[in-house]
């Protein structure tokens, strides 16, 4: 069975519509919805994307190389700087183990400075196996009050170490990386192309998210599809209801715990349904009168938006196959309009 996809609006709605209206308005009104004005909307300007330089492609290269550190165990040598060790500690003020001072298999990337002065320079130089005590003091100003400033004496025991390696940028890492370059040149030329793609977007989800927040402004629907509503609703509740068996809790403590009495919950989910229909009816009424018609090659070209824009789907026949048609159509639909509707409004200097 097909899932639904909610990604932009809950569901399908089918409703008929008759346009009515000046031409020449800004706006629109039908049997159930009223728009003031959806041309020509006032929204306040989006600053452009910014130059893509070479320093914020190597930035995002860095990053690239990070993000395939290496891991490997060191078994011939000390404790240096840079290495984690993996250690037992334990801590004594005035010969008590105190609250917060212990831990067993605790990773510590030494040179982090996540401890107090002194105590990651201490283990340095220390073998897998040793045992050793290292004495220390907090700081005057430490978090802590009732550790402020007293000293204290560890019990250290490295467990394991180990290194991690940054890979350079070479042609090779490129190949391993990358499906479209083949050297550090090529890379770096897609990287660019990637950042310049990814500022265009970013831009245009900004735009799009005010205009059509603008637009539901001005938006008033009188009736809402009851059966839809129903089923949206009772959808919604079902799930919180299986989260709550799965979690082992009772429907009503899971709500309570996440800040809900059923009745109020229930009454938050109709609200949100109508306000995902609402969308769903404004997209489709600007279309008609409009006359905006997706045709197989815009719908297409929306489904591979769609599988660069959510994760888990790898190609355009995969996410067709795990959503409903029509769930897929209503949303490429949602988008286009939308996109149209940027297009034509007038970005203000705030």
């Amino acid at each position: 069975m097909k899932k639904r996809l909610v990604m932009i609006f809950a569901g399908a709605l089918a409703s008929s519509v008759i346009l009515a209206g000046c031409e020449a308005s800004k706006g629109l009104e039908t049997d159930n919805l009223k728009i003031t004005q959806y041309k020509e909307i006032e929204v306040d300007a989006v600053a452009k994307p910014e130059e893509v330089t070479d320093e914020a492609v190597d930035a995002r290269i860095q990053a690239i190389l990070e993000s395939n550190t290496e891991t490997s165990a060191v078994t011939d040598r000390a404790v240096q700087t840079g290495d984690t060790a993996n250690i037992d500690f334990v801590g004594k003020i005035d010969g008590e183990v105190f609250e917060g001072g212990s831990s067993k298999g605790y990773d510590l990337a030494i040179g982090s400075g996540s401890f107090i002065a002194g105590f990651e320079d201490s283990i340095i130089g220390h073998n897998i196996g040793e045992t050793f005590d290292w004495n220390g003091s907090f700081p005057e100003d430490y978090g802590n009050a009732d550790y402020a400033g007293k000293d204290v004496v560890f019990t250290i025991t490295v467990n394991s170490i180990s290194q991690s390696t940054v890979p350079e940028l070479t042609d090779d890492f490129v190949k391993s990386v990358s499906e479209k370059s083949k050297n550090v040149k090529e890379y770096k030329a897609e990287i660019k192309k990637q950042l310049e793609k990814e500022g265009k977007a970013n831009y245009q989800s900004q735009l799009n998210s005010q205009v059509i927040q603008k637009v539901l402004e001005n938006s008033e629907v009188s009736e809402y599809p009851e059966d839809e509503v129903e089923k949206l609703c009772n959808d919604t509740i079902e799930q919180s209801k299986m989260i709550a068996e799965y979690l082992d809790m009772e429907y009503e403590d899971y709500l309570q715990q996440n800040g809900f009495i059923v009745e109020e919950y229930e009454k938050q989910v109709e609200k949100d349904v109508k306000e995902y229909l609402k969308q769903d009816i404004v997209i489709k009424a600007i279309a008609e009168k409009e006359k905006i018609d997706m045709t197989d090659e815009m719908y297409e070209k929306q489904l591979k938006k769609m599988v660069e824009t959510y994760d888990g789907y790898e190609d355009v026949d995969d996410i067709k196959e795990d959503v409903d048609e029509e769930d897929l159509k209503d949303i490429a639909l949602n988008n286009i309009v939308v996109e149209w509707l940027a297009e034509h409004c007038i970005q203000k200097a705030s």
